[in-house]
């Protein structure tokens, strides 16, 4: 996201919690700005006046709040108020649907410790911003694969996915497509919009596992039923199993005007499996996989 920016000629700043983190940006061309969401008071006077922030940091672990969304709110009063915020947020929030397609309209109904803490992260945001005139964009996004997001340890470690018979459908975006919306959201979202962000094609999760696998040249890693993974997997692995629900993504192809460069999973394998034996910068965060 910061190298289209930064190629359509914009000044890209982000926080970083330590100087080698800072140096790290630095090369990227990116101006590093001191902070720590978890450290409230290194918050004071973020140069965030009138600009865009792109709010891409996770909940911390545990509990149903997100202390980092509410302790980078309290920080910011009128003077210092941002003019949008695009907030990175999670599929999670719709919960179980039963396999069922979602749409933006769809209640919320997290089921996971994990989906209340991003649901509480937009429920702050869009309370906090109100008063000051802050426009909020929240993208609701799905799985994120990329350079440097292959499941390449578990496939060489040959652990086992579900059966293709009881697995469920799941939702992706390539993390360049991802980058897109995101600036896309900047430029043409309007204060209170969500957009649900995926390519539309939902697939299963071994599915996933055995594209990547036959492009790679490894072994399909062994399938066993869901009795068996409820014993071996762990439980995060699990959550993404267990909830089920495909992501209608019209909206943001319509309201956004974007056109995906990976709509289906296999053009989008193709271009990270080329680009493994090659550098790839930018790649900078991670969003955890939200179905």
């Amino acid at each position: 996201m910061a190298r289209l920016a930064l190629a359509g000629g914009g000044k890209v700043s982000a926080l970083a919690r330590t100087e080698s983190g800072a140096e790290r940006l630095r090369g990227f061309g990116i101006t590093p700005v001191s902070g720590d969401l978890d450290e409230p008071a290194s918050l004071a006077g973020l140069p965030i006046a009138g600009k865009l922030v792109f709010y891409l940091a996770p909940p911390p672990g545990g509990g149903l709040h997100d202390t980092r969304m509410r302790n980078f709110c309290a920080a910011i009063g009128s003077e210092q108020a941002p003019a949008k915020v695009v907030y990175i947020s999670t599929s999670g929030v719709y919960g179980d649907c039963g396999g069922a397609w979602v749409t933006e309209a769809t209640a919320v109904n997290p089921q996971t410790s994990r989906a209340q803490r991003r649901l509480d992260a937009e429920t702050v945001l869009r309370e906090w911003a109100g008063p000051l005139g802050v426009a909020v964009v929240t993208l609701r996004v799905t799985g994120i694969y990329g350079p440097g997001r292959l499941p390449l340890a578990r496939l060489r470690q040959g652990q086992p996915v579900l059966s293709e018979a009881e697995s469920p459908p799941t939702n992706r975006i390539h993390a360049d497509d991802l980058a897109m919306v995101c600036l896309a959201a900047a430029a043409h979202g309007e204060d209170g919009e969500v957009f649900n962000v995926s390519d539309g094609q939902p697939g299963t999760m071994t599915q996933y596992f055995n594209a990547a696998a036959d492009l790679l040249g490894l072994p399909r890693p062994p399938q066993i039923a869901m009795a068996e993974a409820q014993r071996v997997m762990t439980p995060l692995m699990l959550s993404y199993l267990t909830e089920t629900r495909r992501m209608d993504n019209r909206r943001m192809l319509e309201r956004l005007g974007v056109t995906l460069r990976y709509p289906d999973l296999e053009s989008g394998l193709k271009n990270v499996i080329a680009q493994l034996d090659q550098p790839h910068l930018g790649y900078l965060g991670s969003i955890g996989h939200g179905q």
